[in-house]
Parts: C-alpha cells; sequence; structure tokens
C-alpha cells in the first residue's frame, strides 16, 4: 500500500476503516528519522473513506510533530470533499 520513492511516499490501493490503521503503521514507520519524505502522492488511491481521510491527517500530524512538513499530492476527488465538508481541508495542504 506504501512505497518509497526519491523523496516522498506514494499511497495506492484502498484507504478505508479495513486499512486505515495498517496503512497508518507503514507510513508512521515510513516518515521516521532525519529522512523523513516531505510529499505523500495519493494518486494511486482508488477508494477512500473518512477513515482513509482520518489516517492521512493523522500521518500529516505526526510529520508536524516531528518537526517535518509532509505535503499531500493529488488526493482523490472524495477524499477532498469530505475534508471541505468537516472544514479541515486546509489542514493538509
Amino acid at each position: 500500500m506504501v512505497a518509497n520513492n526519491s523523496g516522498g511516499l506514494e499511497a495506492s490501493g484502498v484507504l478505508s476503516f479495513a486499512t486505515a490503521a495498517e496503512a497508518w503503521r507503514q507510513l508512521r514507520s515510513a516518515i521516521e528519522g532525519e529522512q523523513a519524505p516531505r510529499q505523500l502522492d495519493l494518486a494511486g488511491i482508488r477508494h477512500s473513506d473518512s477513515a482513509g481521510l482520518s489516517c492521512v491527517l493523522a500521518i500529516v500530524a505526526e510529520a508536524a510533530g516531528d518537526g517535518h512538513r509532509l505535503q499531500v499530492l493529488h488526493m482523490p476527488e472524495g477524499m477532498r470533499a469530505l475534508a471541505q465538508v468537516c472544514e479541515i481541508d486546509g489542514l493538509l495542504v
């Protein structure tokens, strides 16, 4: 579900209630350390729900807590719409 590329992470597949906990563990592991990725590319996410959005928000917050800014790229439209309805889209830029 999560792959490291040069300077960033790529998430793919489904990010939902069923997969969010494992995705969070993979993402958390990937952002640890001095050479933490600066980008999270969600172009490969083909389905997400509120748990997926929560996972992305949590990992952005974790990175910020570690002193790193993690930029979210290519957020799926459904996830973006949910973030806007919840008025948290500004936290994910």
